[in-house]
């Protein structure tokens, strides 16, 4: 896995972003002059990224490190994991920043698409590791950590949804992601993922499906 290194990105990306999510200190959606005014500034933030401003470069990091730092722990279900991918998704940003786009005025959806693929490249090794692991029949003793992380409630209920969501295709967990656990619209998440929006509908729908076909059958069960 890629590491931030210094002298690639601003200081404020190689460590890691904080766990708090962001408050929005505003009480409502923004009037029309305040949606162009911070469309206009996305609009600069991008194109001096374009030419390679790591002020802008950290403006971004600032704005969205919480928001991928958690993305990536919903798809991985490790902060520390979620810490190196976090990284390696904005250095992979800074690495590609004249390919940066904007979605209805924002960079969120480009930045998801990042974050997706590392997270993608990042859950196929950990599967062949664990099929190597399975043919050479070992078994790795459990962390004491782990032991009593499990019996947290909060953290039981949430494995198990990640277990649920991690028997779907992986196309419609990303799908899954990126809708129902970050917000973004079906606009968003098709050019996040580069898809038809058509097609981010008929994967949601059948995500639903099958998650409350499996919520049915464990209501069933003695």
């Amino acid at each position: 896995m890629n590491r931030v290194t210094k002298g690639e990105l601003p200081m404020a990306t190689t460590s890691a972003p904080p766990i708090s999510g962001r408050v929005r200190s505003d009480t409502g959606p923004p009037g029309p002059t305040a949606l162009t005014r911070e469309r206009t500034h996305v609009s600069n933030t991008v194109d001096r990224l374009r030419s390679g401003s790591r002020t802008a470069m950290d403006e971004i990091y600032r704005e969205h490190a919480d928001a991928i730092y958690t993305y990536c722990h919903r798809r991985t279900g490790s902060w520390s994991s979620a810490e190196d991918l976090a990284a390696s998704t904005f250095l992979e940003v800074w690495r590609g920043r004249r390919k940066v786009r904007e979605v209805d005025g924002s960079v969120r959806p480009w930045l998801y698409g990042i974050a997706t693929n590392v997270c993608r490249n990042h859950l196929r090794s950990l599967n062949r590791a664990a099929g190597a692991r399975a043919r050479l029949q070992l078994v790795d003793a459990e962390d004491p950590a782990d032991e009593v992380a499990a019996r947290i409630d909060a953290d039981r209920r949430f494995q198990q949804t990640l277990d649920r969501v991690g028997e779907l295709a992986e196309r419609d967990q990303e799908v899954f992601a990126l809708i129902l656990w970050e917000g973004l619209s079906y606009t968003e998440t098709a050019a996040a993922l580069n898809i038809p929006v058509g097609t981010v509908r008929s994967r949601l729908s059948r995500v639903r499906r099958q998650l409350r076909l499996a919520t049915d059958q464990e209501e069933l069960q003695p």
